[in-house]
């Protein structure tokens, strides 16, 4: 699965575990990356997109 979002472009993150003692060693943070099917258009297409994308792709519009 691709590591980026096709929507926002979001990709892995990174950073360092800290260890009680102080020690720092190398980490990533993941965005979570879902392949989806979305409509364009009326028309489906397949994307590798986060999860932050697709709740508001699908979030119904607010009426005032």
């Amino acid at each position: 699965m691709a590591g980026k979002c096709e929507v926002c472009g979001k990709g892995p993150g990174f950073g360092h575990n800290v260890s009680h003692s102080n020690k720092k060693t190398n980490r990533m943070f993941r965005a979570n990356i879902q392949r989806t099917t979305i409509h364009e258009n009326g028309q489906p297409r397949r994307v590798n997109i986060c999860t932050r994308c697709l709740r508001t792709l699908t979030k119904p519009a607010r009426v005032a």
